[in-house]
């Protein structure tokens, strides 16, 4: 697993990626415009490297876009590569409208930049810091209308959200939606969907689209602009950026310009504009050629044309270390996050719709730069991380020699175990996502090696790690990393990677969800052993009514009405849940929205009819199991059902199966 944050919307199962093998082939056909004026001097490689320079640059691209469009059911892509500020490729393939089979076209096409928006948000408030409206050290409370709720007795400043550090759970309530209507302000948003927090601001980093829009508004009041004309104003229209937009849906001039979105497979209708919550989270909309303009900006210090949108100290500010779990690991800065491959430290963003999946990277001490948009959820998986490696390991070659340790039993012992994401919901009705986001840390004693299940190469191969530093572990034959953070009793209390704006936290037993699921899956078992006994008992009086009755051997004692009305409550609750589940999981489906609170509410009232029921039943079975004269059997029958409703009560209060509607 390369990139975590960008799973997560895998992890919580509302936001699954879609991705799947593809069904039809797709004809690609691709535009490109010409280079910069002035045909640019091909860059002196690294021995063994190719040329960096436009004929090269198309060919790879030429060879590996189209074939990643037709493995993985993808309609489109665009793509920019620039050096020392000149564009030495641009260029879109395969189609933006498959019904109408239009070619993508880099100088015109929009696509869907997701999080790579946040770039532009957190510019915004570096911009209003340069005038001295905003302190990044103050109590963000103090730019509000509203307040953020007091936790662990510290406040949260802007610094904590540009490096995803607040401490925010996640929310997923209204975070897509495609009708106009269902969309809320900025301010409703965040008031709410305001999430409770899970650690204290500045120690442990928890990707937080909430933090960035809660950054954007106060963009918003402090500058007296709506967000999206603040950004157009101070950002776009200075750098010439004119198909770019926050607005959403896109205004009529650009409306036509945008490049439909695709879900699992190109031969299903388009997902529709997908508006995303909150907007200066994900609410970009932009073309290549229009971020080769912003790369040029940041390339230069922060000005292009004569237009400066930020002093150059003040961006190289934004791009100082600011949190890491280890000096081995790359850093989040401010707002921008580093990438490290074969010895290149690029810093920038990734982001993702349902449909849409883009990378944009600067690396500044070779002035280079690396943007890639896909239209369709094919790309979620593995296009977009196989084209950055592709890139670095073609033109800069680099084969790391890490000095290989060998790991003692203390080592492997201590890391060994359950971990779950920090990016996750522990008090919505999400948090089952948690439960099903574990992943499992495990060692070879004797290859001296540590594998994490979820963590996968290109090949879908579970990657192993050998130990090169003290509690840090690098990739077998590759330049991935783990690094085991210890708490202050020297225990492995979480894992960082590299990606920085995520870690994983270990689990206590009792969330552990092999644990869990065994304990979920034998208690429905009994229950669904209790209902379809009774069902078949009833249909017998029903059909065979002429028939005299089985009779009860003595001492038994049959299930009474208490313990059979909570089985059927508990498997009706399981019926309901999982088909929710898989409605909104399906390949059509939307996260939830403030829309779906009926249903949250309904899954309230079933879960309260199956605990009344419960109660009943646990009463029943204390009854049943003191009378000596009945049989074992009778005894273990109403014990076992007794103990299936009791796990089944603690666990839908433990994972908020009953709880606030309105909070997901």
């Amino acid at each position: 697993m390369r990139q975590l944050h960008l799973l997560c919307l895998a992890l919580l199962p509302f936001l699954a990626a879609h991705a799947q093998a593809p069904q039809t082939t797709v004809p690609k056909r691709k535009t490109a415009t010409a280079v910069a004026a002035g045909k640019p001097a091909p860059t002196i490689p690294p021995s063994g490297a190719h040329a960096l320079e436009p004929a090269d640059l198309e060919a790879f691209f030429d060879g590996i876009i189209p074939l990643q469009l037709e493995r993985s059911d993808v309609a489109g892509a665009t793509v920019l590569v620039m050096k020392d500020g000149q564009t030495l490729l641009q260029k879109g393939y395969g189609y933006s409208d498959l019904s109408k089979k239009t070619p993508v076209d880099p100088a015109n096409t929009i696509f869907r930049l997701a999080s790579i928006s946040k770039l532009f948000t957190w510019i915004s408030v570096m911009q209003l810091e340069e005038q001295g409206r905003l302190n990044l050290d103050t109590d963000v409370n103090q730019y509000l209308d509203f307040q953020i709720a007091p936790a662990f007795d510290k406040p949260i400043t802007l610094r904590n959200l540009m490096t995803h550090t607040g401490g925010f759970e996640e929310v997923l309530r209204d975070l897509l939606v495609t009708n106009p209507k269902q969309s809320p302000s900025l301010r409703d948003f965040l008031i709410q969907n305001q999430p409770r927090r899970l650690f204290p601001p500045g120690q442990v980093a928890a990707y937080s689209n909430y933090g960035v829009g809660l950054a954007g508004y106060i963009v918003q009041r402090t500058s007296g602009e709506p967000f999206e004309n603040y950004v157009a104003e101070h950002i776009f229209t200075p750098l010439g950026m004119t198909h770019s937009s926050f607005r959403q849906p896109l205004p009529e001039n650009l409306a036509p310009l945008a490049s439909d979105g695709y879900k699992t497979s190109t031969e299903k209708p388009p997902v529709g504009f997908e508006i995303l919550n909150p907007g200066p989270a994900g609410g970009l909309s932009t073309t290549a050629s229009d971020m080769s303009r912003f790369a040029q900006a940041l390339l230069n210090g922060g000005e292009l044309d004569g237009q400066r949108i930020l002093k150059p100290e003040t961006l190289q500010e934004m791009w100082t270390r600011q949190y890491a779990a280890s000096d081995q690991l790359p850093a989040m800065c401010m707002g921008f996050y580093q990438v490290w491959r074969n010895g290149l430290h690029f810093i920038g963003h990734e982001g993702d719709l349902i449909a849409f999946h883009s990378l944009f990277f600067l690396e500044p001490e070779q002035k280079l730069v690396l943007f890639v948009s896909y239209n369709s959820a094919g790309s979620a998986s593995k296009t977009r991380d196989e084209v950055l490696r592709a890139f670095a390991d073609r033109y800069y070659p680099y084969q790391p020699k890490p000095a290989i340790q060998k790991p003692s039993a203390a080592d492997l012992a201590a890391i060994v175990g359950t971990y779950q994401p920090t990016r996750r919901s522990d008090s919505t009705k999400m948090r089952l996502g948690a439960l099903m986001s574990c992943v499992h840390a495990s060692a070879d004693p004797k290859a001296g090696t540590l594998s994490i299940d979820d963590f996968k190469d290109l090949r879908d191969h579970v990657q192993k790690y050998e130990l090169v530093g003290n509690d840090l572990w690098q990739e077998q034959g590759g330049q991935d990393h783990i690094f085991g953070i210890r708490n202050a009793q020297g225990k492995m209390a979480r894992l960082a990677f590299d990606f920085p704006g995520q870690q994983l936290q270990r689990t206590p037993w009792y969330d552990n969800d092999r644990l869990i699921l065994s304990a979920l899956g034998a208690s429905l078992a009994i229950l669904a052993l209790v209902v379809l006994a009774t069902l078949i008992r009833l249909g017998r009086q029903i059909l065979f009514s002429n028939r005299p009755r089985f009779e009860r051997q003595p001492a038994t004692v049959w299930l009474t009405f208490g313990p059979r009305t909570a089985a059927f409550a508990w498997i009706v609750l399981a019926i309901v849940v999982g088909s929710f589940v898989a409605v909104m999981t399906g390949d059509n489906s939307l996260p939830p929205s403030h829309a779906d609170d009926k249903y949250f509410m309904l899954f309230n009232v079933l879960t309260a009819i199956a605990i009344f029921f419960s109660l009943f039943a646990i009463r029943a079975a204390a009854k049943i199991v003191q009378q000596k004269e009945v049989r074992a059997i009778s005894r273990l029958k109403f014990s076992l059902v007794a103990l299936a409703c009791a796990f089944l009560i603690w666990f839908s209060i433990h994972w908020n199966l009953i709880g606030p509607a309105h909070r997901f």
